[in-house]
């Protein structure tokens, strides 16, 4: 990326991505929802003026404050909106000609203490073919007009957002009579003369008026979809105001995904402190290095011409070895967080938006699905659940899910509900793994705890600093934290039961299977009541954890979507591992894991219910419905997947080497 101006590629260059996706040159823009767009023009004041080319845009402009807004009023008059929530004034003035008329209210802007407007959207062209039957006096007296009111407009650009807007071409064929006379050939005259007076008035002006010609760019494209020839179709119109909204609101809002128009962030203090400790373990590094080979060449083995014996070199202490091992460690890491940072934060690469297609999403799921299936290995030891097999589970999951994230297949709604449950699937190894940790092992120490949450979080507080982002951004990691937490604070409070406890006496698993319908119960209490659920997470220090945008709304909705999964997960091991204690399961290579009868009846209702989940999943029409059943639904999926793997003793006895690879970074990727 060569640099410049963002907002200059925004307002004039870029494609389609299909047929109704805009991607502007080099940056993404944002989808601005309702309640951004007020946040954003909260007790702002911003007018249209021109033709009915004009007027459409400003009716998609207020859309994207009011979608309720109707396209009721007069053709050829004012029409003004108001938003009182907000505070927000649009007016959409009518002059289809740049004339005496128009010079004078802009005029009346510059002049003593009227209020001017914070954003001033200016066109006019098609009127004045159309009038004067295409004359090139027209042109002229165009030309002479805008000349005129050029320095007014550089002079409100000095305090407001002023935007040319540039004139759309026509579908010639499609007009009718009385506008024949308005040529793509006349629409381009007008426009290089506007560009060409706006341009060389501008060279002088502390301001300038910015040139809306992306407009004519997605006309190009779009015109031929018109129902007059002249007026764009709606969601060209639309994608123009959506332009708009990231050109002004972008500096504003800062949105994650809207890098048009948005200055590089400055470097917090923070920031810059990690910047000096990465910095200094590099240049420690390698000063350690330099002395450690100096030493070493300097005590080398040498030969004692007298003896002929050869004398060993003096042994590094521990220390300095350790040292310049952790040292090696922060170099690595530093370089990572840097290319990290120049790639998401800094504008020195290119961005676009994500643009779903099924073949963007599915070629590479078959491409790693067969690379998968090449690298096939026995496994070590074939219980269910074995280690290579998690490993194996967590790598394809994770991958597909990267794949599913690189793709935007968010928006494929059969693809969204299918990565719910690769994400609840995890949530349930995480029950599944820390419960039989602790019912077996009972180490319930400080260490243990101080390990876990170390591991889980470290690379995510590096990102936070880093990237400058909030610890909820990176939600799942916050998520798998909290549950370890909830996990290890159900079963170490008094009474502790665990495995050795229980053999002992069966009494103990009715205690432990207590202390779970607790839990469930608590579960089910904070899923339907978000005050209570937003009063815990609102204490200091937890909100400044839990917060984003402000509030702890997103956290509840993540926490929320795989309530129950972790209890799920932890049921699942303790029937497991009950059976496992009675010997009422085969784990023997190549064995079924039941009886012969049993194995088949159960694989065969797991393969159903696999099916029958995704075809529930797939024919899903509503993200809202169908997130209110994932909850309670998703561990049928969830189990039927896990007893396909392990009934038959040969499916259970293989895994996948590159899968597995994966799976022991699954949480970093």
């Amino acid at each position: 990326f060569k640099g410049g101006d963002t907002c200059e590629y925004l307002l004039s260059s870029g494609r389609f991505l299909g047929e109704k996706v805009w991607q502007p040159h080099s940056c993404m823009m944002h989808k601005y929802k309702n309640s951004e767009a007020k946040n954003c023009l909260i007790d702002k004041h911003i007018v249209f003026i021109g033709d009915s080319r004009i007027r459409q845009l400003f009716y998609s402009f207020i859309k994207l404050i009011n979608p309720q807004v109707k396209e009721e009023g007069i053709k050829h008059g004012n029409i003004p909106f108001e938003d009182k929530s907000a505070s927000i004034k649009v007016d959409f003035l009518w002059y289809p000609e740049v004339n005496g008329s128009m010079r004078q209210r802009i005029k009346s802007w510059t002049e003593g203490s009227v209020a001017k407007p914070h954003i001033i959207v200016v066109g006019a062209a098609t009127w004045s073919i159309k009038i004067h039957n295409g004359s090139n006096e027209a042109l002229a007296q165009y030309k002479i007009n805008i000349t005129s009111i050029a320095p007014l407009l550089e002079k409100l650009a000095i305090s407001s957002d002023v935007y040319w807007v540039l004139q759309d071409p026509v579908y010639e064929d499609m007009l009718s009579e009385n506008r024949k006379m308005i040529t793509n050939e006349k629409i381009d005259a007008y426009n290089e003369a506007a560009v060409h007076i706006l341009n060389s008035s501008s060279r002088n002006s502390k301001a300038k008026v910015k040139v809306f010609s992306v407009s004519k760019l997605i006309a190009q494209e779009t015109i031929m979809k018109s129902s007059d020839g002249l007026h764009l179709p709606e969601s060209s119109r639309d994608t123009n105001a959506m332009i708009l909204m990231n050109v002004y609101c972008n500096k504003i809002m800062k949105p994650i995904d809207g890098s048009c128009c948005q200055p590089q962030p400055p470097l917090t203090l923070i920031q810059k402190i990690a910047f000096c400790f990465f910095t200094l373990s590099i240049i420690g590094y390698l000063i350690i290095s330099l002395i450690h080979r100096n030493n070493y060449r300097k005590n080398k083995s040498c030969t004692d011409l007298e003896s002929g014996e050869e004398k060993k070199p003096a042994i590094s202490t521990p220390n300095v070895s350790t040292l310049e091992m952790l040292l090696h460690c922060f170099c690595k890491l530093g370089l990572i967080m840097t290319y990290f940072y120049l790639c998401d934060r800094a504008n020195l690469f290119m961005k676009e938006n994500k643009f779903y297609t099924h073949s963007s999403f599915f070629i590479p799921i078959v491409y790693i699905l067969v690379l998968g299936v090449f690298y096939t290995e026995n496994t070590k030891e074939t219980k269910v659940l074995n280690r290579e097999q998690t490993d194996e589970w967590k790598g394809w999951m994770q991958l597909v899910i990267l794949i599913y994230h690189i793709s935007g297949a968010s928006t494929f709604l059969p693809v969204y509900m299918h990565i719910r449950v690769l994400v609840a699937a995890y949530l349930f190894q995480t029950g599944y793994g820390h419960f039989s940790y602790f019912w077996i092992k009972g180490d319930f120490g400080v260490y243990r705890v101080c390990q876990v949450l170390f591991r889980l979080n470290f690379l995510v507080v590096v990102l936070c600093i880093v990237m400058d982002r909030p610890y909820q951004f990176y939600y799942f990691v916050p998520l798998v934290t909290v549950w370890f937490i909830i996990i290890y604070v159900t079963l170490a409070i008094w009474p502790q039961i665990v495995q050795k406890k229980a053999n002992g006496n069966c009494i103990w698993h009715f205690g432990l299977l207590l202390k779970l319908i607790c839990l469930l119960t608590c579960i089910y209490f904070l899923s339907y009541s978000q005050g209570a659920f937003e009063k815990i997470f609102s204490f200091w220090p937890l909100s400044k954890c839990f917060e984003l945008n402000g509030n702890v709304y997103e956290w509840w909705f993540r926490w929320k979507l795989d309530r129950y999964v972790v209890f799920h997960g932890m049921l699942f091991a303790f029937i497991y591992l009950a059976l496992q204690k009675r010997q009422m399961i085969s784990e023997g290579k190549g064995d079924p894991l039941f009886s012969n009868r049993v194995s088949s009846v159960l694989l065969f209702i797991s393969i159903v219910s696999f099916l029958t989940y995704s075809i529930w999943a797939s024919s899903c029409k509503n993200k809202t419905e169908c997130n209110e059943l994932h909850p309670s639904v998703s561990v049928v999926q969830i189990l039927a997947f896990i007893l396909i793997r392990n009934i038959p003793g040969y499916v259970r006895s293989v895994y996948s080497s590159f899968f597995a690879w994966f799976g022991k970074i699954s949480l970093e990727v």
